[in-house]
């Protein structure tokens, strides 16, 4: 008796090439490329009026008006420095410069240290009536500027702060510290709590514990919140015009002050322009990385 033998075919799985892989690739270099193409061509459109008014500071009133700016890539022999030398022969807007920087400065390290703060405090310190005084502060953003010219000017009068730099300062710091404790609130609160309890457990208290914990571990928001508000404080022009000096007035006022009176006096506000343009444009890319770093922990969180 013989035992028959059965075989079992074993089947053999093969996996099909796929359809269209060279196409595809191709289409994804030929996409990447395009949307590279177009990212370049409207970074250079937006770019196109700094670039505009930078080659106009270096040209002369009269060659300006005959044939504007574009004429520095054709006569690049026309572009001349005088127009700078004009701008800082100019006691108004060299001592705009000064009051700009003496209202942005103060301004934003205040909102940094006292929203830094407040921030920690909101979001690891327990206190009564906490989460409805973290609500009146997010309902403080959308308060607008506008609403508050008048009553403050009131107030600032009748305590002898208008047109003031502190005066400035102080509306700055008070409309920035919404925005900045509902930003770094939000930050702080999602660092893991253990790593607070181990160092409370190792001896450290609240001050040392947010020194030497919380604010490194915060850099990124905390410098993404400061170029936010260097940005909004020595561009803004509607606060300055209300309560600034109007002897020592921000550049923004300035240069506006210098268009009315001056309607041709471009040898200036070319040059005054690109200035007050040049210096957040400075500190922006100067803490670009930490910006770009800030953005995607928040973003990730």
């Amino acid at each position: 008796m013989t035992a028959a033998t059965t075989t079992t075919p074993v089947a053999t799985a093969t996996t099909a090439p796929a359809k269209g892989g060279a196409a595809s690739r191709l289409a994804a270099r030929a996409g990447g490329g395009a949307v590279r193409v177009f990212l370049v061509l409207a970074a250079l459109f937006w770019l196109l009026p700094t670039l505009g008014l930078l080659l106009s500071s270096f040209l002369s009133p009269t060659d300006l008006n005959a044939a504007g700016w574009w004429q520095a890539f054709t006569a690049p022999a026309r572009l001349t420095a005088a127009n700078y030398a004009n701008l800082l022969s100019n006691e108004t807007i060299t001592g705009s410069l000064l009051s700009t920087v003496a209202i942005t400065v103060p301004a934003t390290l205040l909102v940094l240290v006292l929203g830094a703060l407040a921030g920690y405090a909101f979001a690891w310190l327990e206190f009564p009536g906490r989460d409805w005084l973290f609500l009146v502060v997010v309902g403080l953003l959308v308060v607008p500027v506008q609403v508050a010219l008048i009553p403050v000017s009131e107030l600032f009068g009748a305590v002898g702060l208008f047109e003031t730099t502190a005066g400035v300062v102080l509306f700055h710091v008070a409309f920035g510290l919404p925005f900045a404790v509902f930003l770094l609130r939000n930050f702080f609160a999602e660092i893991p709590r253990e790593l607070l309890e181990a160092a409370r457990l190792d001896g450290a208290g609240e001050l040392r514990l947010f020194a030497r914990v919380v604010l490194p571990l915060g850099g990124p928001a905390i410098a993404s919140l400061g170029i936010f508000q260097f940005l909004w404080v020595w561009n803004d022009m509607l606060v300055a015009l209300v309560f600034a000096d109007s002897a020592h007035p921000p550049v923004t006022v300035a240069l506006q002050q210098q268009v009315r009176q001056f309607g041709n006096n471009i040898d200036v506000l070319a040059p005054g322009a690109f200035l007050s343009m040049a210096v957040p444009l400075v500190v922006f890319f100067a803490f670009q990385r930490q910006f770009v770093s800030g953005v995607m922990a928040g973003a990730v969180k």
